[in-house]
């Protein structure tokens, strides 16, 4: 088990990519003042990753190299194992149960790890009066887990809300501001890295998902439930799409919203309409904000850098200091015997969409689609149509407040009626 008593803290670190480097630099330049807030000197005393050889930014001479990084983990001479591999199981997984079996401390990076086996790793932990701590896995350098878990731990939280996938509004923001379409712009990005290696974990909103399970656990003490979530991507948005948005008022955004009620744990990420002018529609970029709402303190907004080696390594290096300075809190904030397994539920609130169709030049083709909003109760506010050609007319429709219940049910009887050549897109708004 971890000593906090001990002058040095030692650390194991495995994973030397972008974040991984950048944690060396910063306990390289910050040495000194990383010693004085933790009042304990800090080292690191071993780095593993698949390829020793594989030129890197930092120099890896003074830190003893090992091959396995499960055997890292296990290793006499560190006290915390940081995990920077990634993946969802395999070596990363391993090396995680090595190190809590091992009596070591875990830092980690890793969301859909934790996403999908988060529970049963704080089950681990706490058997062993360890911590796992995993600043850095969400939102990159905006300290929302520290927020959630101690600076607002007093309220009643009400609700989650945020821009937290940087590659998704990247793609947005560009495709607005340079009038691209997405398929361009999804090019761009995955030349410039920004896109995972399996690129639907971001514009699929698998990414904010793996985030959004992990920041509802704690906000709402509830078990990690991300296979029950809500999940839709950004791939079905178009320019046309965006400047409709803007002509109303509006800009597009990948949202991540949770909230409990007494029916049970609403999570989701989607697509949604947000007014222009709000924080969420300022957000520019890679840029990521996260509101939360607690029943004291009101509505908190956190926002910065979602990512990249500066932001993430400082998360990382946060998380180090708490731990040097022996604060200990369970992983998701309280107790696992405490965490609630609660009911999942499909958004079920009210709130105005946008419509997208593209109809059938027909006569009497609005009637229908009039007629199938109607018929699940849903009353139109707006419509245009922009666009129109001799054989398809594309037309937008903004309705009053409704469920989701009654939108999907519209939705479906309008794709069988085949009067649109596309399957209508429906996109929520999101007033605040």
């Amino acid at each position: 088990m971890s000593n906090t008593n001990h002058k040095v803290l030692r650390i194991g670190l495995a994973g030397l990519g972008t974040v991984g480097q950048g944690f060396i630099k910063l306990l390289k330049l910050n040495n000194d003042t990383i010693a004085l807030k933790s009042e304990r000197s800090i080292i690191l005393s071993a780095v593993s990753a698949q390829n020793k050889m594989k030129e890197r930014s930092v120099s890896l001479e003074p830190y003893r190299w090992e091959e396995d990084p499960v055997k890292l983990a296990t290793s006499h001479d560190i006290d915390v194992f940081i995990e920077l591999i990634g993946g969802t199981d395999g070596i990363a997984l391993e090396a995680v149960k090595a190190a809590l079996n091992a009596g070591k401390d875990v830092i980690t990076a890793n969301k859909a790890m934790l996403a999908h086996h988060g529970f049963e790793l704080s089950q681990l932990a706490e058997s062993q009066n360890l911590c796992i701590r995993f600043e850095a896995a969400v939102v990159g350098g905006v300290p929302v887990i520290k927020a959630l878990s101690e600076g607002l731990a007093g309220n009643k939280l009400n609700r989650i809300c945020g821009v937290m996938n940087g590659t998704c509004n990247y793609i947005l923001t560009r495709m607005e501001n340079q009038r691209l379409s997405y398929k361009s712009v999804f090019n761009e990005a995955k030349k410039l890295g920004y896109l995972e290696a399996d690129p639907n974990l971001d514009v699929g909103g698998i990414d904010a998902g793996h985030k959004l399970s992990l920041l509802s656990s704690i906000a709402f003490g509830t078990q990690v439930d991300f296979n029950s979530m809500e999940i839709e991507g950004i791939d079905r948005i178009t320019i046309e799409d965006i400047e409709q948005a803007s002509d109303m008022g509006y800009r597009i955004k990948l949202l991540g919203l949770s909230q409990l009620t007494d029916d049970g744990l609403e999570q989701r990420t989607q697509p949604c309409l947000v007014p222009r002018y709000s924080p969420l529609g300022q957000i520019e970029g890679a840029t990521n904000l996260v509101a939360l709402e607690g029943n004291f303190a009101g509505k908190i907004y956190l926002q910065g850098p979602g990512a990249g080696e500066g932001p993430t390594a400082s998360a990382v290096m946060s998380d180090v200091i708490d731990l040097a300075r022996g604060i200990r809190i369970p992983t998701f904030g309280q107790k696992v015997a405490t965490q609630k397994k609660v009911s999942a539920i499909n958004s079920a609130s009210e709130a105005p969409y946008y419509l997208r169709f593209e109809l059938i030049d027909k006569p009497g083709i609005l009637a229908k689609i009039a007629s199938s909003l109607g018929s699940a109760n849903i009353s139109i506010n707006r419509m245009r149509q922009y666009g129109h050609s001799s054989e398809v007319a594309p037309v937008i429709m903004l309705t009053h407040k409704t469920t989701p219940t009654h939108i999907n049910r519209a939705i479906n009887e309008i794709e069988l009626s085949g009067v649109s050549t596309i399957k209508p897109l429906a996109i929520r708004i999101e007033e605040d």
